[in-house]
């Protein structure tokens, strides 16, 4: 779950992290009387969960009230990303000498948590990243809630002078402190800067939230924006299903997160667009495949629907049902293709057949299948 920086920058607050004065506005006089509280000049800042806001028009750096009341008013009509702006982040600006990076998240690949830093801030990362590598530097906790004082010494002289290692070693700690006090995903500051008063301070906030451990935190979920919450991964949830909506025209039902992911791999290497990730589960039900052809069926770009299931402790025979009865209930006209091997095979097959359902074994066949018929 993500929430917006006016949001992030609170708990940043609240986790002992200094940070830029501000506050968010709906209209022109709440920010006209905020910037008066702070003193101009400021930034005007859009809120949306996405990225580019610059780029868009969507931050402002304004001097005095005529000119901040102009710019508010232009933002506020932007759409960004498809979502029009609600709320404007007032802050003040920030006389910024020097710019770094630094966040903490997961390496699901290294399985565990990453603390990463660079003195290229304040620009994209992930471009940072791919053009100048060496500028990233990461420090992998390695079981540990803490910083290591040996390892963490080298890793902030890596990045940071001197100057401005124990103040960077200090927000590196809050910010891992507070990473797993709210069970985040990944906690940012872009840019961490230094003032002209030598105080470093985080001058943008981006923090996003495990789904999974949202159940621990009632404060957390109530920050969420409706608009950015998709109804059918919502109601996918609801139903015991996992649901991810992507942009292509191959609907996929599929049993286990990696079958589901080697499908949507494989629709790619024949050249087609997956159009969602959907994990019934390991112990599905026939109302499951209805649910999940409810949803899937919403979405109008859909030219297909491919069924792929290796029955371990899923039953075959119980997909088999759920699209039976599915059938009934919905006028299914988008074309079905259906792989089934493993546990009562031969039994789902049978109901398959005598409902006029060909089903293939080989799941790289079903997919050509899918592909062809989605063109």
């Amino acid at each position: 779950m993500k929430i917006h920086e006016y949001q992030a920058i609170e708990i940043f607050r609240q986790g002992g992290i200094p940070v830029a004065g501000g506050e968010a506005a709906e209209d022109c006089a709440q920010a006209v009387a905020i910037a008066g509280r702070l003193g101009y000049p400021v930034v005007l800042k859009a809120q949306v969960l996405s990225g580019g806001r610059g780029k868009a028009g969507g931050v402002k750096v304004v001097k005095a009230e005529p000119e901040l009341r102009a710019e508010f008013d232009r933002i506020r009509r932007l759409t960004i990303s498809g979502y029009p702006v609600e709320r404007i982040l007032v802050v003040k600006a920030v006389d910024i000498r020097q710019e770094y990076y630094a966040a903490v998240t997961i390496d699901p690949l290294a399985a565990d948590v990453v603390i990463i830093a660079s003195a290229a801030g304040g620009v994209d990362i992930e471009e940072t990243a791919r053009k100048t590598p060496e500028k990233i530097h990461k420090y992998y906790l390695q079981g540990r809630r803490d910083l290591d004082p040996g390892r963490a010494k080298e890793f902030i002289g890596a990045v940071f002078p001197e100057a401005h290692r124990v103040p960077a070693g200090a927000i590196l700690q809050q910010l891992l402190v507070l990473f797993y006090q709210h069970d985040c995903a990944l906690a940012e500051i872009n840019p961490l800067v230094v003032d002209g008063e030598g105080r470093m301070l985080a001058a943008d906030a981006k923090v996003s939230f495990d789904d999974n451990a949202l159940y621990r935190h009632e404060e957390i979920k109530a920050l969420a924006d409706p608009r950015y919450i998709d109804a059918d991964e919502e109601e996918a949830k609801a139903a015991g299903l996992s649901f991810v909506k992507l942009e292509g025209n191959v609907g996929c039902i599929v049993n286990g997160a990696g079958l589901a992911m080697a499908t949507m791999d494989t629709i790619k290497l024949v050249g087609g667009q997956p159009a969602n990730f959907l994990d019934v589960g390991g112990s599905s039900s026939p109302q499951k495949v209805l649910n999940a052809l409810k949803i899937i069926l919403r979405n109008a770009g859909i030219k297909s629907i491919l069924i792929n299931i290796f029955g371990g402790i899923t039953r075959c025979d119980d997909i088999a049902n759920g699209l039976i009865e599915a059938m009934k209930k919905m006028a299914i006209k988008t074309p079905l293709v259906v792989r089934l091997t493993g546990t009562n095979e031969e039994e789902a097959k049978i109901i398959l057949r005598d409902n006029n359902i060909t089903t293939y074994s080989s799941m790289r066949e079903a997919v050509n299948k899918a592909v062809e018929l989605a063109r």
